[in-house]
């Protein structure tokens, strides 16, 4: 039994203890990259877990031993499916006998530049036919300060349950980082604030059975912003960096050999690199998230605003500096055969969203270059109207291409062999190091 708490309500203290005795069944909302491994960890630490997920061919996926999420082994998943710790399900009736729900769905930017919160909202309107009194409803999709308390409560409020005494909300941001080894879900202190003292106290009970450490925090507001923080600060600063880059390149200096000597600054100093643009599932969108939010209360949040042009702008630099590199070997841009060296947005991993390649492959397609690519963890990718396939060979196809530009710098790519083989490269990550300095073939960004 947990360590009872005064003046909790006892709909608070009888659900803690079943979170401490793993009584409780868990329900996660979400199957995407927060939401299967959340699942699969909740499950691991005992619990009995219902995955739902909306699209039945993830359903089908992960059933078969076929996982989608790189840091989720397919057989992990099967196993737990065999020992009666997970069900996955595309209906939220499978939750009907749950104690707790995370809700881990999407919160996309509209092309107008506000949040999407459908996901969210349709989530709880569909967690209405199943909720219960001693229930708890975790909010962890990314989204604006006053998101948990002025769209999810209303709802889980309709029918006359009271957050706080019948059931508890609270928000916990997800700090996922896709391919990383060293912090995961387990071991990444969670950010917990509730609507009320109970609801953060309730949500703690769970999450600190499953994960390391907790850090609660006195309303959903702040969870809210903590993670709005986190991602701005690194889009601030790699804007910064990013412009940085542009200074450096008007006046002749080496960016990456600044930044180095920086860096060997053992206080006061913290290392970001440059690079093509912005990518993921967060940097370059969460900011915008808290800019526009804050225009409600009429405030312009000068530095995302002005991050985001310099990031956004990125792409456009890279085909520029591309464009001057060919040009002082004779060729124009329209009709060169041009070779992208990886389009995930980060290392190591097949995650294409928001990745700056997709806009440099569209710019560039746009001025009429010949465009391939190749990436050892993205077999095709298509965006806007183009698809491709990657390339079967690498050092083949650089033997072909008038300019090769590393995007994302993969660990298993051989640089070196690629800098041998082609006739110019534009690498954008520094991924040749040292070795780029001195070769009249590589610009660098």
């Amino acid at each position: 039994m947990t360590k009872h708490i005064p003046d909790l309500p006892p709909a608070a203290q009888a659900l803690m203890n079943r979170f401490s005795n793993r009584q409780a069944r868990l329900g996660v909302v979400g199957l995407g990259y927060v939401g299967l491994p959340l699942a699969v960890l909740l499950a691991e630490a005992g619990y009995n877990v219902v995955g739902i997920d909306s699209d039945p061919e993830k359903i089908e996926r992960l059933g078969q031993g076929r996982s989608y999420i790189e840091d989720v082994p397919g057989e992990q998943v099967v196993k737990l499916i065999e020992h009666d710790l997970l069900v996955l399900s595309a209906s939220y009736q499978a939750l009907a006998e749950v104690d707790a729900v995370s809700i881990c769905v999407p919160t996309p930017l509209r092309k107008t530049g506000d949040p999407d919160l459908s996901f969210i909202v349709s989530a709880a309107q569909s967690l209405r036919s199943v909720l219960h009194p001693e229930m708890l409803i975790i909010l962890e999709s990314t989204t604006y300060p006053g998101t948990t308390r002025e769209i999810v409560q209303p709802e889980l409020e309709a029918d006359d349950l009271v957050v706080g005494k019948d059931l508890f909300l609270a928000f916990s941001p997800e700090r996922v980082d896709p391919g990383r080894k060293d912090w995961t879900t387990v071991n990444t202190p969670k950010v917990i604030g509730g609507i009320t003292r109970a609801c953060t106290e309730v949500a703690a009970a769970l999450y600190g059975q499953a994960m390391e450490s907790v850090v609660r925090v006195s309303s959903t507001e702040v969870a809210e912003m903590t993670k709005l923080l986190e991602n701005t600060f690194r889009a601030v600063n790699i804007g910064l960096v990013n412009e940085v880059a542009l200074m450096c390149d008007r006046l002749g200096i080496d960016v990456w050999e600044v930044i180095e000597a920086a860096a060997s600054k053992p206080f006061g100093f913290m290392k970001f690199t440059p690079g093509p643009g912005l990518g993921g599932h967060c940097i370059p969108i969460d900011p915008l998230y808290l800019s526009w939010k804050l225009k409600s209360v009429k405030y312009n949040a000068r530095f995302i605003e002005l991050a985001s042009e310099i990031n956004t702008n990125m792409p456009r630099y890279v085909v520029d500096r591309v464009q001057d590199a060919l040009n002082d070997r004779r060729k124009p841009l329209m009709g060169s055969r041009l070779l992208i060296l990886g389009v995930a947005y980060k290392p190591n991993i097949s995650d294409t969203r928001e990745s700056p390649a997709l806009d440099v492959i569209g710019l560039l397609l746009g001025k009429g270059a010949q465009v391939e690519y190749y990436d050892p963890y993205i077999p095709s990718i298509g965006h806007e109207g183009w698809d491709l396939k990657s390339v079967p060979d690498l050092i083949e196809a650089v033997k072909q291409a008038d300019c090769v530009i590393i995007i994302t710098d993969h660990a298993t790519v051989d640089y070196p062999a690629v800098a041998q083989a082609a006739e110019l490269v534009f690498d954008t990550r520094n991924a040749l190091g040292a070795a780029g300095l001195d070769d009249p073939k590589v610009v660098r960004l």
